[in-house]
């Protein structure tokens, strides 16, 4: 297995191009749009890949087990499964089955592998071969100055890693990054080393997804999350899907709203591109939506501008106003603004300034849609708004999902059956490592507990998040950092930016599972970890454990790999953690480390003493469907504590988003071929796109007015900063999408992102709000371009 993947790195190295032009672009085909999500392609494409991956005997098995009772835990989204029955054919979706394919992969990365590729070799492939090599076997090491990795043992590792810890001036200088796959327990673990090390540095997978959902609601709502369950979309009167795409991002949420629209619900769906999974659902498990096409989704679909939200928002609100001036107490809950919200009057004043005409037009949308939009909301109390990135990564995100609270608490329609608000969250875990204390900025209550519980003097000085870590990495505030899971090159903004300050680290740790470009744009030193993936069986003491995750919903469940693992020398996470705290640590420690190595029992229970929510931790994870955790503005209608359990209005303002004659604003996707940062395939077969990543979606319009046709290729620039930056070599695709708005794919884009461009308050990367400039392709860039960006090289062999 390795003799070929060796063989596939030296087919893709001899076919990679001069130095003058270091892209290629593959044969592109254009296929039809689709107009519904899933269907019988979506069940070819899941099997095609673990016929793919060598796993489909191995990976079929382990498919019926995703995400049923007693089974392990899909590691791709955090959408939630039904509380009790589950589907005998398969709880699982397209995505997930490759994602699980992708880590029940036969294919191996081994020492030998290492020592016959360079990093310089494999920094030539792009992220999709480079996730494509396989599972990771054993810790690596790459020694400085040096071309290869090299295998080292695992005590060995630790013994560096803690000299690297212990060497520096301060904790402060020292980073703990987490992915979203991390379960609680290592995730609560790891946040405890962190503090006990004596740093809150601990930058996440959130501050790039939805932190900005966090800084929005907690100081509305009260808490951090989403308000509703699964159940309440069955419930609801009227889905409003804004700046989210369920087909690609959570295709399981689909399923649910399919059974909403079959009890009567509306759907509308509010974004710049038509999405497939906004417009239909073919249930693959349906004989009937397969012959019929399914069931539409969208009863109403907004074609939204980039950022034209917040004056969309406000035109619903001007309309509802109308409305209950025509139908007083009919559409307004005045019993719920009374006693359950403060700022109303002043909420209201605002809208006499503004113009139905003049915010529709900011919006991108017509008059008459809005009004349609109005309409089906004004009489419905059961209400539920559901957001994603579209949204979070805008620099006024805040504001306007504090906007949508606005509407739901005109409406009255949160924390009652059927109405709420809902943030699709992405990674499995990545609300329970919040929930676990993964965060750069705990609350003085949550160190308290930790504080009065272990005896240690924890650090309360706010630690670094992913934008401001990147910044002090570069100014080498930074000289170590470890990285729990994920690729965070390839997922972090301003890709040049980011290669430079990684390169300047003493030390980088990566705990993965594959082979990706973080390990290959690295420190002055760097260990590879390999640890298991959520479908492995995770043995200790002779005992096949559980662990335990939190869903988007707040459902706290267990996940039981069953897979036997590539190799015997990996570690799981919570071990690797303790052995880096025993290591580095030793005797100044006053946590029981090694009994936490040796049960996640142990690690549940002092779970249970130091985080609210989780009495008798181990005794009612274990019932079936596992337990919710407890949510204020759910279940009491009890929201923000600084307003006396009242929410409050927020008065927020419209942007200016204007653009020079030849700017255009830009939005990073993904593709439906992949999950955050790892690749699947080259095709995204829902957008009609075959064969090709490097493409920008264009207006046909905008295409004419500039000169261009659709197949040209061109080089796309972004000056924020004062700083030239540059990604070479696109094609137009002609499509539909509002005029000046452009939509390409990360990560190939994320180098146009400014570190700078940042969401207001929760200080994300402001990915779906990019000018850029769209210049005919000329080879000559390429002498902009730095190389070892882009072949991520440090050393050449």
């Amino acid at each position: 297995m390795e003799d070929n993947n060796k063989k596939k790195v030296e087919e893709e190295i001899s076919r990679e191009p001069n130095a003058e032009n270091p892209f290629t672009l593959l044969d592109l085909k254009l296929t039809h749009v689709e107009k519904a999500a899933a269907g019988v392609p979506a069940v070819m494409a899941a099997f095609s890949d673990l016929f793919e991956e060598k796993t489909a005997v191995r990976g079929m098995r382990a498919l019926f087990k995703m995400n049923q009772i007693g089974g392990f835990d899909c590691p791709s989204c955090a959408w939630p499964d039904p509380d009790d029955e589950r589907s005998v054919l398969g709880e699982y979706c397209e995505n997930g089955a490759k994602a699980l394919a992708e880590e029940a992969t036969t294919k191996k990365v081994t020492p030998e592998f290492f020592r016959e590729n360079s990093v310089y070799d494999l920094a030539k492939l792009d992220d999709y071969q480079i996730g494509k090599m396989g599972r990771l076997t054993d810790p690596m090491y790459l020694a400085p100055g040096a071309t290869h990795y090299e295998p080292i043992s695992w005590d060995n590792a630790f013994k560096k890693i803690a000299e690297h810890f212990n060497a520096l001036e301060s904790p402060d200088q020292a980073a703990f990054y987490t992915s979203g796959r991390t379960s609680n327990e290592a995730s609560f673990v790891y946040q405890l080393f962190a503090k006990e090390f004596g740093t809150n540095n601990m930058p996440d997978c959130s501050n790039m997804c939805h932190e900005t959902s966090g800084s929005a609601l907690r100081p509305t709502i009260g808490i951090g999350k989403g308000t509703v369950t699964l159940e309440d979309f069955y419930d609801a009167e009227v889905i409003v899907i804004i700046g989210q795409n369920p087909g690609t991002n959570a295709p399981r949420m689909m399923s649910a709203l399919a059974k909403g629209k079959k009890n009567g619900a509306k759907i509308i769906a509010i974004n710049p591109l038509p999405e497939a999974g906004l417009m239909g659902f073919i249930n693959p498990q349906s004989v009937r939506d397969i012959l019929t096409g399914g069931v539409q989704l969208a009863d109403l679909y907004l074609p939204v501008k980039i950022n034209g939200d917040m004056a969309l928002l406000k035109a619903l609100e001007l309309l509802l106003i109308e409305f209950e001036k025509q139908n007083p107490g009919q559409v307004f809950d005045e019993d719920f603004i009374k006693n359950k919200t403060v700022g109303f009057e002043d909420f209201m004043k605002q809208f006499d300034q503004y113009k139905l005409d003049e915010l529709a037009e900011l919006s991108g949308v017509s008059k008459e849609a809005i009004h349609q939009a109005a309409e089906m909301m004004a009489f419905k109390k059961k209400i539920i708004v559901s957001w994603g990135m579209g949204l979070t990564q805008q620099p006024n995100g805040v504001d306007m999902i504090r906007e949508i609270l606005n509407i739901l608490l005109l409406k009255g329609s949160i924390g009652k059956p059927g109405a709420g608000v809902c943030p699709v969250r992405g990674h499995s875990n990545v609300q329970g490592n919040r929930t676990m204390m993964i965060d750069e900025k705990p609350t003085n209550e949550q160190l308290d507990r930790l504080e009065n519980f272990y005896g240690f003097k924890v650090p309360r000085k706010h630690g670094y998040d992913v934008v401001r870590a990147i910044k002090a990495i570069h100014e080498e505030k930074i000289k170590v950092m470890f990285c729990m899971g994920g690729n965070f090159l390839s997922a972090t903004p301003d890709t040049t930016f980011t290669a430079n300050a990684l390169r300047k680290l003493n030390l980088l740790v990566c705990v993965s599972t594959k082979l990706n470009r973080g390990h290959l744009v690295h420190g002055k030193e760097a260990l590879i970890l390999p640890t298991y993936g959520r479908s492995d069986k995770d043995i200790v003491n002779g005992e096949i454990q559980i662990i335990t995750t939190e869903n988007s919903m707040g459902v706290v469940q267990t996940s039981k790999g069953m897979l036997d693992a590539v190799s015997d020398n990996l570690i799981n996470e919570t071990q690797i953690v303790c052995r880096m705290a025993m290591a580095t640590l030793g005797s100044r420690s006053v946590v029981n480390w090694q009994r936490f190595h040796d049960s996640y029992d142990a690690v549940r229970d002092d779970i249970e003493q130091c985080i609210p929510g989780f009495t008798d931790y181990n005794v009612r994870v274990r019932q079936k469907g596992g337990f919710y955790l407890p949510n204020a503005a759910r279940d009491e209608q009890s929201f923000a504590k600084e307003f006396g359990g009242r929410a409050p209005f927020t008065l927020t303002e419209i942007p200016n988003n204007t653009l020079a004659s030849d700017e255009y604003m830009m939005a990073t996707t993904r593709t439906h071929d992949q999950f955050n940062t790892t690749i699947y395939g080259l095709d995204d077969r829902y957008r009609g796109i075959k064969n090709e990543r490097r493409v920008v979606f264009m207006n046909q319009k905008d295409i004419e007015k500039a000169g261009f046709k659709a197949g040209d290729k061109v080089d796309l620039f972004n000056y924020d900063d004062g700083i030239e930056r540059v990604a070479p070599l696109f094609i137009i695709v002609s499509y539909q999408i509002p005029e000046k708005n452009t939509v390409t794919y990360f990560p190939e884009t994320n180098v146009l992102v400014s570190v700078n461009n940042v969401v207001k308050e929760s200080n994300m990367p402001a990915s779906k709000y990019v000018k850029i400039k769209i210049k005919k392709h000329d080879p000559e860039v390429y002498k902009k371009v730095d190389e070892m960006l882009y072949q991520g090289a440090i050393q050449r062999p």
